[in-house]
Protein backbone atom coordinates (compact mmCIF):
# COMPACT_ATOMS: atom_id res chain seq x y z
CA UNK A 1 0.00 0.00 0.00
CA UNK A 2 3.01 2.78 0.71
CA UNK A 3 4.26 1.77 -2.61
CA UNK A 4 0.77 3.01 -4.55
CA UNK A 5 1.16 6.01 -2.27
CA UNK A 6 4.63 6.85 -3.07
CA UNK A 7 3.44 6.25 -6.93
CA UNK A 8 0.61 8.78 -6.77
CA UNK A 9 2.13 11.62 -8.50
CA UNK A 10 3.08 9.53 -11.06
CA UNK A 11 -0.23 8.16 -11.83
CA UNK A 12 -1.74 11.93 -11.49
CA UNK A 13 0.65 12.69 -14.18
CA UNK A 14 -0.33 9.70 -16.49
CA UNK A 15 -4.08 10.96 -16.24
CA UNK A 16 -3.25 14.80 -17.09
CA UNK A 17 -0.65 13.74 -19.85
CA UNK A 18 -3.05 11.39 -21.10
CA UNK A 19 -6.18 13.70 -20.57
CA UNK A 20 -4.30 16.66 -22.42
CA UNK A 21 -3.13 14.72 -25.28
CA UNK A 22 -7.05 13.22 -25.69
CA UNK A 23 -7.77 16.99 -26.10
CA UNK A 24 -5.74 18.37 -28.22
CA UNK A 25 -6.11 15.22 -30.49
CA UNK A 26 -9.80 14.99 -30.13
CA UNK A 27 -11.34 18.44 -30.18
CA UNK A 28 -11.62 20.81 -32.95
CA UNK A 29 -12.17 24.43 -31.37
CA UNK A 30 -8.98 25.67 -31.18
CA UNK A 31 -9.47 26.93 -27.89
CA UNK A 32 -10.07 23.38 -26.34
CA UNK A 33 -6.92 22.42 -28.29
CA UNK A 34 -5.05 25.06 -26.19
CA UNK A 35 -6.86 23.87 -22.74
CA UNK A 36 -5.71 20.73 -23.65
CA UNK A 37 -2.03 22.01 -24.24
CA UNK A 38 -1.96 23.56 -20.69
CA UNK A 39 -3.05 20.54 -19.03
CA UNK A 40 0.02 18.59 -20.94
CA UNK A 41 2.23 21.04 -19.85
CA UNK A 42 1.06 21.03 -16.65
CA UNK A 43 1.47 17.14 -16.42
CA UNK A 44 5.26 17.71 -17.09
CA UNK A 45 5.44 19.99 -14.91
CA UNK A 46 4.24 17.84 -11.73
CA UNK A 47 6.43 14.79 -12.98
CA UNK A 48 9.97 17.09 -12.93
CA UNK A 49 8.57 18.19 -9.61
CA UNK A 50 7.80 14.69 -8.40
CA UNK A 51 11.05 13.20 -9.95
CA UNK A 52 12.77 16.39 -8.03
CA UNK A 53 11.92 15.65 -4.69
CA UNK A 54 14.69 14.11 -2.06
CA UNK A 55 13.38 12.49 1.03
CA UNK A 56 15.09 14.43 3.98
CA UNK A 57 16.65 17.07 1.57
CA UNK A 58 17.68 20.54 2.92
CA UNK A 59 17.77 23.21 1.06
CA UNK A 60 20.53 23.66 -1.26
CA UNK A 61 23.10 25.80 0.88
CA UNK A 62 26.29 23.97 1.67
CA UNK A 63 27.56 23.87 5.43
CA UNK A 64 28.71 21.49 7.36
CA UNK A 65 26.95 18.99 8.90
CA UNK A 66 24.28 18.89 5.81
CA UNK A 67 24.82 15.54 3.76
CA UNK A 68 21.70 15.85 1.62
CA UNK A 69 20.70 18.07 0.16
CA UNK A 70 18.08 19.08 -2.69
CA UNK A 71 18.95 19.84 -6.53
CA UNK A 72 17.80 23.27 -7.46
CA UNK A 73 17.74 22.42 -11.22
CA UNK A 74 14.56 20.93 -11.47
CA UNK A 75 12.92 23.97 -9.95
CA UNK A 76 14.89 26.22 -12.25
CA UNK A 77 14.01 24.03 -14.88
CA UNK A 78 9.87 24.34 -13.91
CA UNK A 79 9.88 27.84 -13.59
CA UNK A 80 11.53 28.26 -16.64
CA UNK A 81 8.94 26.05 -18.28
CA UNK A 82 6.12 27.74 -16.50
CA UNK A 83 7.10 31.27 -18.19
CA UNK A 84 7.23 29.53 -21.83
CA UNK A 85 4.08 27.96 -21.42
CA UNK A 86 2.12 30.96 -20.09
CA UNK A 87 3.79 33.27 -23.37
CA UNK A 88 2.99 30.22 -25.75
CA UNK A 89 -0.99 30.24 -24.17
CA UNK A 90 -0.58 33.80 -24.71
CA UNK A 91 0.22 33.91 -28.24
CA UNK A 92 -1.79 30.54 -29.07
CA UNK A 93 -5.10 32.66 -27.69
CA UNK A 94 -3.89 35.79 -29.22
CA UNK A 95 -3.74 33.69 -32.43
CA UNK A 96 -7.39 32.60 -31.73
CA UNK A 97 -8.62 35.97 -31.77
CA UNK A 98 -7.19 37.03 -34.65
CA UNK A 99 -8.58 33.89 -36.78
CA UNK A 100 -11.96 34.15 -34.62
CA UNK A 101 -12.12 38.45 -36.32
CA UNK A 102 -10.51 37.14 -39.92
CA UNK A 103 -12.81 33.64 -40.33
CA UNK A 104 -15.56 34.03 -37.95
CA UNK A 105 -15.09 30.40 -36.61
CA UNK A 106 -12.43 28.74 -34.37
CA UNK A 107 -13.75 25.19 -35.15
CA UNK A 108 -11.09 23.21 -37.09
CA UNK A 109 -13.48 21.36 -39.94
CA UNK A 110 -14.97 24.84 -40.86
CA UNK A 111 -11.57 26.70 -40.99
CA UNK A 112 -10.05 23.82 -43.39
CA UNK A 113 -12.35 25.17 -46.41
CA UNK A 114 -11.95 28.61 -45.88
CA UNK A 115 -8.11 28.49 -45.81
CA UNK A 116 -7.48 26.24 -48.62
CA UNK A 117 -6.17 28.24 -52.33
CA UNK A 118 -8.58 27.94 -54.81
CA UNK A 119 -6.86 26.77 -58.27
CA UNK A 120 -7.69 29.56 -61.37
CA UNK A 121 -10.71 28.38 -64.26
CA UNK A 122 -8.03 27.69 -66.51
CA UNK A 123 -5.17 26.29 -64.71
CA UNK A 124 -4.67 22.21 -65.63
CA UNK A 125 -4.70 19.65 -62.87
CA UNK A 126 -1.73 18.50 -61.76
CA UNK A 127 -0.64 14.85 -61.98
Amino acid sequence: MKDLVGLFPYWAVALLMMTGLYIVIAQGNLVKKLIGLGIFQVSVFVLYIAMGVVSGGTPPILETGFVTYSNPLPSVLILTAIVVGVATLAVGLALAVRIRESFGTVEEDELLPLTEPEAPADAEPHA
